[in-house]
């Protein structure tokens, strides 16, 4: 259960003792580390309070300074956004790493751009639909999607779903979001995976939907009347497509408010929450963050699912600000960029262990990659098939890769029965060793 937090309003005493306690150095440098994280009423009310300050005119405190922060509101929803210095200043680095700095520089050769390209694309329709129940591995997921293997469960056609979805929208990047659009993306999502497959591609008819604990089964959320949904898709795709508004706000910000807009008013019977990952990944791709395609977003929100339920449940709680599920939403951006990096850094490191190997001479950077995995494992045995995987190529290139290898010695060919064959290191294998490091 979310405690709700104490109610303030302007005309609370709290709040005039709020503006006077806000001149307070101690208790504005609290502020602003609460503000910081956008903590919840439920963390603040525990800590250790300044002398002669009670944790009712702190939390006052607080909500003057969101107040003061606050630059939008969904009226309609009485829906706040606030964004703090915090936020501000990760959107400035997203800026610089996103679409700008990095954009510039040569950060993946082209082999692993496209190779860790796929891979995301898979990350994403993977966690986004497993957060909404598929149930399927990620390795029979991947090998579904690779070898474009006809979903055989719902779970796997969640995912398959989701995937051809986010390569519609890669497609389609630059163009207006419609209704006919949404309804369009929304029934690309669902196909096949909803009780009744009419409500695929629809905008719900009724009030029957809510929104519950998936293990107790608590009703969290009741959406707005189904009623107040073509109002509300005229508004939300007049926010997608304008560039700017009456009031600035970051893009970045505009797309995480989109995220949580669908989710709040719940157009569909089902699939709001893949239809709402999947908006603000076209978003950001939309408004030039190319670097979201390499960004396993949901892959990271998956791992702290329940704090994303609860930035939701905190901000419906709290006045509907989304100042919860905008920090939330701005942790995860940051830790998907970090994950990329450490690849990026990772990948460099094997690029140039690997590229040793290229000394060798008549030999490509995939077949240098083979040698590099056989020094690291002297006794595997490699396949065609995982081969083909891992460099994301064709079955006939990795064939010839690897009979190129095995006509120049360092790989050898095994049976492993009657049909399959195995690669393993070859006579002239030895010759690796003695090259310099």
């Amino acid at each position: 259960m979310i405690e709700s937090p104490p109610f303030v309003t302007i005309k609370n005493k709290e709040l005039l003792n709020a503006l006077k306690l806000l001149s307070n150095s101690e208790v504005a440098s609290m502020i602003d580390r609460i503000n910081a994280d956008y903590e919840y009423w439920s963390d603040v009310k525990y800590k250790k309070l300044p002398q002669g300050v009670t944790v009712s005119e702190l939390w006052a405190c607080v909500k003057l300074s969101r107040i003061m922060q606050s630059v939008f509101t969904w009226q309609k929803f009485d829906v706040s956004a606030v964004v703090t210095n915090k936020m501000q200043r990760m959107c400035h680095e997203f800026d610089m790493n996103f679409g700008g700095s990095w954009g510039t520089e040569n950060v993946l050769s082209d082999e692993n751009r496209a190779q860790y390209l796929t891979s995301s694309l898979m990350e994403e329709a993977i966690s986004s639909s497993q957060m909404e129940g598929a149930s399927t591995t990620r390795r029979v997921a991947k090998d579904m999607l690779r070898k474009r293997i006809s979903p055989r469960t719902k779970s796997e056609q969640m995912i398959f779903n989701n995937y051809h979805t986010i390569r519609f929208l890669v497609d389609h990047k630059s163009e207006d979001l419609t209704s006919d659009m949404l309804l369009h993306i929304h029934a690309l999502m669902t196909e096949k995976t909803l009780d009744n497959s009419e409500d695929a591609g629809r905008y719900r008819t009724n009030d029957d939907v809510v929104v519950e604990d998936g293990i107790t089964h608590e009703v969290v959320h009741i959406p707005p009347s189904y009623t107040v949904i073509p109002e509300f898709i005229e508004d939300l795709c007049r926010f997608f497509n304008e560039n700017e508004g009456r009031v600035f706000i970051h893009p970045i910000i505009r797309g995480i408010i989109i995220h949580f807009m669908i989710a709040y008013v719940h157009p569909f019977v089902d699939g709001n929450g893949r239809t709402a990952r999947a908006l603000f990944y076209w978003y950001m791709l939309r408004r030039g963050y190319w670097l979201t395609e390499y960004l396993s977003i949901s892959r990271v929100i998956s791992k702290s699912k329940k704090a994303y339920e609860k930035a939701f449940l905190y901000a419906e709680a709290d006045g509907n600000d989304m100042g919860y599920f905008i920090s939330y939403i701005l942790r995860v951006l940051d830790l998907s960029f970090k994950e990329l990096q450490r690849y990026i850094k990772r990948k460099t490191v094997q690029r140039q262990y690997a590229s040793r190997f290229l000394k060798l001479g008549n030999i490509n950077e995939r077949q240098a990659m083979i040698l590099r995995i056989i020094s690291d494992n002297p006794h595997v045995v490699l396949t065609i098939k995982e081969l083909q995987i891992r460099c994301n190529v064709s079955h006939t290139t990795v064939k010839s890769d690897v009979d190129g290898l095995v006509n120049l010695g360092y790989l050898s060919e095994i049976a492993l029965n009657k049909k399959k064959r195995g690669y393993v290191k070859g006579g002239r294998f030895s010759e690796i060793e003695m090259l310099s490091e």
